[in-house]
């Protein structure tokens, strides 16, 4: 019961002496570390979390090397921030690039697949934006941190009360094909089938339904399709 009740103080001991060391050092490697977290941020993050669990966990682990590796470890943190703002080349060996998802209202297919993403995640971080048509999309950026960056079309962007005392409504559009699969259900709640659905592929020249990496009808019934290949966009180069 003594041992016992020892072990738990030491424990309260540590998470008493190790949380405000723990808030300094986070305090010190600045406000880039909690809030875009990139890559070596995010590991030094992690690590941080495992030696201080470890430390509070077992009261067998020494505390001081813990503390120690603390004050390294946000030392560390420091210099590399350092060295990335000064160096632009190191920067870009130790985060991502941004990468356009989106480009004229179309997807980019091989862009989506090389940072593995996929459709749902693109569509999913769009609505988040309050914004529910790719079509009204310029350019989707996925940044270094995973957010995403959208600039919408110039004339899809909100009129303000100040501008024209009016605020246009969005639209909301709704996938009938993803990947070359067709949704007849999303169809037929619109009151269309896949005849017409064919019908519009060939008026936009599409033959083949396994071409259409996705296509959505928005309120209009206007269909949208961004194809597995797109070969008339180009695409911006954006560096970090």
């Amino acid at each position: 019961m003594v041992d016992f009740l020892k072990e738990n103080l030491v424990i309260i001991g540590r998470i008493i002496t190790i949380l405000p060391l723990l808030l300094v050092i986070t305090l010190f490697m600045g406000k880039r570390a909690i809030g875009q977290l990139p890559v070596f941020d995010f590991l030094i993050i992690v690590t941080l979390g495992a030696v201080v669990g470890a430390d509070i966990a077992d009261p067998n682990i020494h505390h001081f090397p813990t503390a120690l590796a603390i004050v390294v470890l946000g030392l560390f943190q420091r210099i590399v921030a350092n060295w990335k703002i000064a160096n632009r080349k190191i920067g870009r060996l130790l985060t991502f690039e941004p990468t356009v998802v989106i480009q004229n209202g179309k997807l980019m297919e091989q862009n989506i697949r090389k940072i593995r993403y996929s459709i749902d995640n693109i569509v999913q971080m769009l609505r988040e934006k309050n914004i529910f048509t790719i079509s009204d999309v310029e350019t989707a950026i996925i940044e270094a941190s995973g957010n995403m960056s959208v600039l919408k079309k110039p004339e899809k962007s909100t009129v303000t009360r100040e501008d024209l005392d009016i605020i246009r409504s969005s639209s909301l559009s709704l996938p009938v094909v993803m990947e070359g699969t067709v949704y007849s259900d999303v169809l037929k709640s619109l009151d269309l089938d896949e005849a017409w659905l064919e019908k519009q592929l060939l008026h936009q020249g599409i033959s083949n339904k396994k071409e259409i990496f996705y296509a959505a009808v928005d309120r209009n019934k206007k269909l949208h399709i961004s194809l597995k290949k797109e070969t008339n966009v180009q695409i911006p180069i954006i560096k970090h």
